[in-house]
């Protein structure tokens, strides 16, 4: 049997690793005080509370005269700096990076998927320094089932990197997908799975055979008879994708950005509806009722417009950013729950603090950004262990200098992550 010791980071905590038929053993600290200027829980922020961590467990919360501190409990203390649960990231493509470096066309059929996924782990890695211990992964488009190879490399120790949730390959209506642009004759790999009527049940089952939490679906695509974006599915085969997804207990999250692909899939039972850009007052209701969240993905059709040209000043400000800030005003002023999410691969990973920055810029307030990124997005992500910082929640934690409601940016300053009880930053 071979030992190694190592030292990680100003934390103090030992990592002791024992092969022997494979065998990882983990040796923490006995338990973390962790104390900051502010603590905001998931739900609101607080002044003069401390964080007390046993195990992988957060153990108390509160004033710190509240509660009994175990002698031997490690001492991390922040002043300035505000602790919050760990970010979850609740739309994001690990296996895609900016289509400024690479277009997107040439990541599906130009790369080979083992070279997407090392890459991925990459990826992966700098959202949990950048403090989102939770991602969701809606698709890998074209890499296969890599996603699921990638969380099982997390969770084996084989990688650092954040829980993941992952959707292995969306699905499509024939003739809908690309990439596009090719002779009819020619099979072009596809950047997601093919599927229609009845064939529906067995790609569904399909997907969650190979290890798929949940099940993603393009419900509408640009492929109207000039490119523009129409709807996909028909009402009865998004009601079978989520009937047959049910029965295993998952879930359906549907892109969807125009309003009657959105309708359709809202009344099929989704999730969630990713982008909505061209929702209405209506639909977004209609979502509230229903009981469908939106991620709005603010962050990606910023990131494409600045690709296109756009240098980011108001009076330039392209027409698909206006449409998009005046469907988030009205998503708003509808009450339909909002999660956050921004399609990172469209933009850098570990820049997932975007769409938070820009959440706040359209209209939305600072608490209820935050609430969104902890606590909202770990309910409609049925992570009941996840998203506040209350006794017997897992500590997934992370601490940023100074206040995120005075200044949303303070979320990238991160000085420290933790991750099931495990100091990876600080």
């Amino acid at each position: 049997m071979n030992t190694l010791i190592r030292n990680i980071g100003k934390s103090g905590l030992i990592l002791i690793l024992l092969l022997h038929g494979g065998v990882l053993a983990l040796a923490q600290s006995q338990g973390y005080l962790l104390k900051a200027s502010r603590v905001f829980d998931g739900e609101n922020m607080h002044t003069g509370w401390v964080v007390l961590v046993e195990g992988n467990r957060i153990a108390a919360v509160g004033p710190e005269g509240s509660m009994r501190v175990p002698k031997e409990a490690e001492r991390i203390e922040l002043p300035g700096h505000t602790l919050l649960p760990g970010l979850i990231e609740g739309h994001s493509h690990l296996l895609l990076y900016p289509y400024d470096q690479m277009p997107w066309n040439d990541q599906v059929l130009k790369e080979s998927n083992e070279l997407r996924a090392i890459r991925g782990g990459v990826h992966a890695e700098q959202g949990l320094q950048a403090g989102f211990t939770t991602v969701r992964d809606l698709g890998t488009e074209g890499a296969g089932f890599a996603d699921v190879a990638l969380k099982q490399a997390i969770e084996q120790g084989i990688i650092p990197g954040p829980r993941l949730i992952v959707s292995g390959r969306a699905i499509v209506a024939t003739g809908s997908y690309g990439p596009k642009g090719f002779k009819p004759d020619f099979e072009v790999p596809l950047g997601a799975e093919a599927a229609d009527g009845d064939a529906i049940i067995r790609v569904v089952r399909d997907q969650i055979g190979k290890g798929a939490d949940f099940i993603k679906v393009y419900a509408d695509y640009r492929w109207g008879p000039d490119g523009q974006a129409r709807p996909t599915f028909l009402q009865e085969e998004l009601e079978l994708m989520v009937r047959t997804a049910a029965s295993s207990g998952r879930v359906v999250a549907a892109h969807a950005g125009t309003a009657e692909g959105m309708r359709r899939a809202t009344l099929a039972g989704v999730k969630t509806i990713e982008h909505g850009d061209d929702g209405t007052l209506e639909v977004f209701r209609l979502m509230k009722e229903k009981g469908v969240a939106l991620c709005p993905t603010l962050a990606a059709g910023d990131a494409i417009s600045r690709y296109r040209g756009w240098d980011g000043r108001p009076e330039t400000e392209p027409q698909r950013i206006k449409e998009k800030k005046e469907s988030f005003r009205l998503a708003l002023e509808s009450g339909v729950t909002i999660i956050a999410g921004g399609d990172v691969g469209v933009f850098p990973h570990g820049e997932n603090a975007r769409e938070l920055e820009l959440m706040v810029e359209y209209g939305m307030a600072p608490l209820a950004v935050l609430r969104s990124a902890t606590a909202v997005n770990a309910a409609v992500f049925e992570l009941p262990e996840l998203g506040l910082l209350q006794p017997g929640f897992l500590a997934d934690i992370i601490a940023v200098e100074g206040d995120p409601l005075e200044d949303i940016h303070s979320l990238r300053k991160v000085a420290l992550v933790m991750k099931d009880g495990v100091v990876v930053r600080h």
